[in-house]
C-alpha cells in the first residue's frame, strides 16, 4: 500500500485533487490510479487530477488528467494548481509554468488569479455555432433560455458526432443577457458530462461573444461562479493578450491509502 497526500481545490465548482510530485512518487503513467483517485464513490472524487513537477525551464510543470485519464489544457485547473504552487513556496505572487501545450504565465492577486492564455488565430464557423481552440477544443452554440437546456444529451450529440469523433470535442452552450454577461453551461470531454465550470470553455465563449459585440473584458457566469476574460482584438480571428481570471480555492487536503499494485 502506498500513502498519498494530497489536496482538494475547486475554481468556481471544477474541482481538482492536486499532489506534490516534486519527489516523482506518483507514477504520472499510472492511468488507472488517475482514475480510481478523481472517481467519486470509490476514490477522493473530482474532475481532474493535477501533478506539481520540477520544470528546468520554469517554476513548476503542471500535469493534468481529465478524470477519465486523459489530457488537456485546464484552465481552472491551471489558476488552481498557481494558488497550490504558492501555497508550496514554489512561486511568490507571479508564476510562469509548463502546462501541456506550453509555457502559460499568472499572477495572484488576492485570492483571484490571473492566467495568460495562448493567442487564438482561427475560428471555425458551423452556421451559427462556432469553434475554438484554446487549448482545449470547444464547440459553441449560443442559445435562449439556457436553463432548459438538457447539456448532457446535447453534448454528447456533439462530441460524437462524425466531426469530432476520433478525439471529441468539448460542448459550450452559451446565452448572453443584456447586461453585458454571458452566462455558460458546458459538456466536459474526458469528463463526459455537464461541470459546474470549464476554464478553456469560458474563455472561448468570451472569444466568441466579441463577434455579437461584446467588448473585453466579458463577465462569465457558470454554474459554480463567475470568471472573467480579458482579451485583444488584432484582426479577423485573431485575439492575444487573452487572460482567464477568477478565484481559486483550497477545500481540504488528506492522505488516502492505495494499491499501486492493482
Amino acid at each position: 500500500m502506498q500513502e498519498i497526500k494530497f489536496y482538494k481545490y475547486q475554481g468556481t465548482g471544477n474541482d481538482f485533487i492536486m499532489i506534490d510530485n516534486r519527489d516523482k512518487r506518483f507514477d504520472r503513467k499510472n492511468i488507472p490510479l488517475v482514475k480510481q483517485l478523481c472517481h467519486r464513490r470509490f476514490g477522493i472524487g473530482a474532475d481532474g487530477l493535477i501533478l506539481i513537477e520540477e520544470h528546468p525551464k520554469a517554476d513548476f510543470e503542471m500535469v493534468y488528467f481529465n478524470s477519465d485519464g486523459s489530457q488537456s489544457l485546464c484552465g481552472n485547473g491551471s489558476r488552481c494548481a498557481v494558488h497550490f504552487a504558492r501555497s508550496l513556496k514554489i512561486i511568490g505572487e507571479n508564476a510562469q509554468f509548463m502546462a501541456i501545450d506550453g509555457l502559460h504565465e499568472a499572477y495572484m492577486l488576492k485570492d483571484q488569479v490571473y492566467l495568460r492564455m495562448h493567442n487564438v488565430s482561427k475560428v471555425e464557423r458551423f452556421e451559427e455555432d462556432l469553434f475554438i481552440n484554446t487549448g482545449s477544443p470547444h464547440y459553441i452554440r449560443f442559445v435562449k433560455e439556457l436553463p432548459s437546456i438538457n447539456v448532457v444529451e446535447e453534448g454528447r450529440k456533439i462530441r460524437h458526432s462524425d466531426l469530432y469523433k476520433a478525439e471529441g470535442t468539448n460542448v459550450n452552450f452559451a446565452e448572453p443577457t443584456e447586461d453585458g454577461k454571458v452566462y455558460v453551461r458546458t459538456y466536459e470531454r474526458g469528463v463526459e458530462d455537464e461541470t459546474l465550470s470549464c476554464g478553456t470553455g469560458v474563455t472561448a465563449v468570451a472569444l466568441a461573444s466579441s463577434y455579437l459585440g461584446y467588448k473585453s473584458p466579458v463577465k462569465m457566469i457558470t454554474p459554480g461562479g463567475q470568471l472573467q476574460v480579458a482579451f485583444t482584438i488584432k484582426g479577423e480571428d485573431q485575439f492575444t493578450d487573452i487572460h482567464l481570471s477568477g478565484p481559486a480555492t483550497p477545500v481540504f487536503e488528506g492522505i488516502i491509502k492505495v494499491d499501486t499494485k492493482k
